[in-house]
């Protein structure tokens, strides 16, 4: 090390012209206290937005282009929202790390592995970060919902009567045809023994009666489409489902779980979430949606307000050519080059006058504290 810091200068001198050719490998966009966000991290988020919407919603040339740039609007304002709230969540000092590591516990078991190695490299190969990175954008992420849930949730409180307002005044919303919500935990028997498969389905449908159905279904179901969401289904009409879980669920209660039913290709088991009646649903029934949309309602004014404080008193610079659409009325966010800085510059002359007037002042006596040769003080 003291050899490379040795050769530093040298090498700065002998390859100047090489050094001129400067490559930028990313760039600063936006500075939020003491982070940032770079092109590159923005132009991920780009591409990503553009891909999903030639896949997902076949667009291509013009009407892709419109649709990727409708999106990014708002982009550079979520990536300041999200840095301001984590940069909160610090300042409180909010603890989530046991959340964080159920977090990571969930998703492995849905990756189908107890080998931590592997999983850190299905983490790699899935998301194209390491698994620290990964780590730290799954604790900023608890980190921001604490902080919405701490300083705009809990501050949003409801009568019962305005719930029942609302219900009167949006009685069409809850007119509904007979549905059924399920959860569901699959079992499948392809290429395995199916006497072995029929033992654990039992098993599970056994658990399932005394024990949390999302994390059995999260650990245990071979349905890659609702494991990761605990088993939850759409809901489902009368005769959308096969008529053997028809059978099975239609009549029976909330918290129902069925034993396995065997469907060909796996043991399927069912747990009845709610059954909702045609007709007007009652207002017992749908409080706690009433109340879900409310909060929407409410909180994402309160949020903005939030987010546009945390701004006010930020230290917020935005490069030229980007814009935060959530911007604080008045916020200067001007961004300074430190490349175009000017450093103060002083003369020999102005450092010798400024000397030599200290040391006449260190020489001249205070009034009544004139000293003798001998030290004593003529106050005295």
């Amino acid at each position: 090390m003291r050899y490379i810091l040795r050769t530093l200068p040298i090498l700065a001198l002998a390859a100047t012209p090489v050094f001129c050719a400067v490559t930028v490998i990313d760039e600063i966009v936006c500075k939020v206290n003491g982070d940032i966000v770079t092109r590159s991290q923005l132009e991920k988020v780009r591409k990503e937005y553009e891909e999903r919407g030639r896949k997902e919603m076949g667009l291509t040339g013009a009407k892709l282009d419109d649709a990727v740039k409708n999106a990014l609007v708002d982009l550079l304002r979520d990536k300041i929202d999200t840095l301001l709230l984590v940069q909160k969540g610090r300042e409180m000092d909010l603890k989530v790390d046991t959340e964080v590591d159920r977090r990571l516990a969930d998703l492995q078991r849905q990756a189908g592995t107890a080998d931590p190695d592997k999983f850190q490299t299905v983490v790699r190969e899935q998301t194209g970060l390491s698994y620290v990175d990964f780590k730290n954008e799954i604790k900023k992420d608890a980190l921001r919902n604490r902080v919405i849930q701490e300083d705009i949730m809990r501050k949003i409180q409801f009568k019962r009567e305005e719930l029942e307002g609302y219900y009167n005044d949006h009685k069409k919303d809850f007119e509904r045809q007979e549905r059924v919500f399920l959860s569901v935990i699959v079992v499948s028997t392809q290429g395995k023994d199916r006497a072995a498969v029929e033992k654990k389905a039992k098993d599970l449908a056994t658990r399932a009666k005394t024990e949390k159905f999302p994390e059995l279904a999260q650990s245990n179901s071979d349905d890659a489409a609702t494991a990761p969401q605990g088993g939850v289904m759409d809901p489902e009409e009368k005769g959308g489902l096969k008529k053997e879980i028809e059978d099975a669920v239609w009549d029976k209660p909330k918290g129902f779980v069925t034993e396995p039913i065997d469907l060909g290709n796996g043991y399927y088991i069912f747990k009845v979430d709610e059954h909702h009646k045609a007709g007007l649903a009652e207002f017992e029934e749908v409080q706690y949606e009433i109340q879900n949309r409310m909060m929407n309602e409410r909180a994402a004014p309160m949020l903005r307000a939030y987010l546009t404080k945390l701004r006010e008193n930020a230290f917020l610079e935005i490069k030229p050519g980007y814009e935060d659409s959530g911007a604080a009325p008045g916020k200067d966010t001007t961004w300074i080059d430190p490349a175009q800085l000017k450093p103060e510059t002083t003369t020999k002359e102005e450092v010798l006058a400024k000397s030599h007037k200290k040391k006449l002042l260190g020489v001249i006596p205070l009034p009544g504290t004139e000293a003798s040769k001998t030290g004593t003080s003529s106050s005295r």
